[in-house]
């Protein structure tokens, strides 16, 4: 997922990080091989507006470590992760990602949930030479361009095709509406992609709404969409900004039914606030915790265990499998030094995941399904799966 942000300075890479080049990743990672543990960093939204992402994250890291540790580690060493809270802001992410790589010598990172904080750490990663995994950043630049950089999820380009072929081949809707925010970069970048998509399918656009980000009344949108007598509504946006438009849509006369949007809808507090109004509503996702699949099972039930019995999230999901995904590549480094790991992580093929099969393609992308996700009795369900490589039931 990806939130909006304003354009960073890339200057900060300089802030905070008195160290010559030649000393980013060296002095920090040189002895990993004699460390008694494999120290890894994570810099996720602890506080600030995404917080609920960075706190599913943090649960799905931490079952994943105790499960490396419970078995021994990578070539026989536990794994210690350290937190660092980026406060939901890019530039923050930027600062953290120095102090993991350059104060405490991390071989590798984990994060982040949001695409321009990802991206802005990943910057830092990539300039330092040590491996960064993403749980669930699905904007395509993030990993374009920086042979550090990989996601454990798929891209948005990939979310916004497959979700026009359900739209239109699997719902056999064609009259669609698009509404999303011109601001956001998630939001806009998936709008497009459906867009060309949907219409290669044979489908009309009957008509665009954008709002920007900072708006909360929707009415006027709702009712201009609603008089354009479209069969579905595309609404690839956060979960914050569609509660209220579900609200105000079935006030306006637009049932939950209408709606389909993308993973930025993946968050309890979708269904905790407007439940009832999304009843029906179909989006893409990564996971749900009813997957039909045995290692999506067995992840659930580890995560009910731990948690009090609340079922994960797919942000929990993603950052367990990145974790593990991790954990995995250091035990298979040839080398024990970031650059080893680096090249273990862009060799997986067929990692066996919460959410699919992951294989890593050249473009240090996950190939893995995208499930559909259907609101019922305010719940998240799987529907059915598109793309990538099914994992046995």
């Amino acid at each position: 997922m990806q939130m909006v942000a304003s354009v960073i300075a890339l200057g900060a890479l300089q802030i905070g990080c008195g160290k010559k080049e030649g000393a980013d990743a060296g002095g920090a990672n040189r002895n990993a091989a004699n460390a008694a543990e494999w120290k890894v960093g994570a810099y996720l939204s602890l506080s600030g507006d995404d917080t609920a992402f960075g706190t599913d994250s943090k649960e799905g890291i931490e079952l994943a470590v105790d499960e490396i540790n419970k078995g021994g580690g990578p070539k026989g060493k536990p794994l210690k992760v350290l937190y660092e809270d980026d406060k939901s802001k890019p530039e923050e992410a930027t600062n953290k990602v120095l102090q993991l790589i350059d104060r405490d010598g991390v071989i590798a990172v984990i994060g982040e949930v949001a695409s321009a904080r990802s991206r802005a750490g990943g910057i830092v990663a990539n300039k330092k030479k040590v491996p960064m995994i993403t749980p669930s950043s699905t904007h395509p630049d993030v990993t374009k361009d920086r042979p550090f950089v990989f996601r454990a999820c798929f891209t948005d380009d990939v979310q916004g095709r497959m979700g026009a072929r359900f739209v239109v081949t699997d719902l056999g809707k064609k009259k669609i509406a698009l509404l999303f925010a011109s601001d956001d970069l998630y939001s806009s970048g998936l709008a497009t992609e459906f867009r060309e998509e949907a219409k290669k399918l044979g489908a009309e656009i009957v008509i665009e709404k954008k709002f920007l980000k900072k708006e909360t009344n929707f009415t006027t949108y709702i009712n201009e969409i609603k008089a354009a007598s479209p069969e579905i509504i595309y609404a690839p946006i956060y979960y914050n900004a569609m509660a209220p438009i579900a609200r105000q849509a079935k006030a306006a006369g637009v049932p939950g039914s209408m709606f389909m949007g993308g993973d930025g809808w993946d968050a309890l507090e979708l269904v905790r606030d407007a439940g009832e109004e999304m009843e029906g509503a179909y989006f893409t996702s990564h996971f749900a915790p009813d997957v039909p699949w045995q290692n999506s099972q067995d992840f659930v039930a580890k995560y009910k265990a731990r948690y009090g019995g609340r079922n994960p999230s797919a942000i929990a999901a993603m950052a367990y499998d990145a974790t593990r995904l991790l954990g995995d590549a250091i035990g298979r480094a040839k080398t024990d030094t970031p650059e080893g790991v680096r090249d273990a992580i862009a060799e997986t093929k067929g990692f066996q995941g919460a959410t699919g099969t992951i294989n890593i393609d050249a473009e240090r992308n996950a190939d893995k399904p995208i499930v559909i996700v259907q609101i019922k009795d305010k719940q998240f369900h799987f529907h059915s799966a598109v793309g990538g490589q099914v994992p046995p039931k």
